[in-house]
């Protein structure tokens, strides 16, 4: 089905409109693949908050130019789809995660700002841990300090407790 020039035009600005909230773009070929795989996939990067669209790529090489995912545009080419996410990690990890599971859904490049980004490194960067438990490590090592510092603080008190039960007990004998 043939989009009019209106239609075009709201595909791009929408594209547009999540390019330039995005961390990164991940692309990827979907040849042969069936629409339950594809609606599971859906649903997945739904629930990650990742932007999931089959897009024609001439409107997402509109979007993307004079962004700093232009350098992206030379692998559009075939049949694609689209990973637009404000968190990279989770980009990553959901497609990837989905393409170890299914052959005919293939990973062939992406781009995090100015920076393309092979299959390879997109694997490497499904590795890393996501936002929310970097945020809680961090928290974690930022808290240790202090943890250890009330520990010290209580043991004084604790200690002379302890000192005193002794003494007690050793007259009482």
């Amino acid at each position: 089905m043939s989009l009019n020039l209106d239609e075009k035009k709201a595909i791009v600005a929408e594209v547009s409109a999540q390019v330039a909230s995005a961390q990164a773009i991940i692309i990827a070929e979907y040849r042969g693949m069936e629409v339950g795989q594809m609606t599971q996939l859906r649903a997945k990067t739904r629930e990650s908050g990742i932007y999931f669209h089959v897009i024609k790529n001439s409107l997402v090489r509109r979007a993307v130019a004079d962004t700093p995912y232009a350098e992206l545009a030379k692998h559009m080419v075939g049949p694609l789809v689209y990973g637009i996410g404000a968190d990279p990690v989770a980009a990553a990890k959901v497609l990837h995660e989905f393409s170890k599971d299914n052959e005919k859904f293939v990973i062939k490049a992406g781009a995090i700002g100015d920076k393309i980004i092979s299959r390879d490194e997109i694997t490497a960067l499904a590795a890393l841990p996501s936002r929310e438990q970097l945020l809680s490590q961090l928290l974690g090592t930022m808290q240790a300090p202090i943890a250890k510092f009330v520990q010290t603080l209580n043991e004084v008190p604790a200690r002379f407790a302890r000192g005193l039960a002794m003494v007690r007990d050793s007259k009482s004998s």
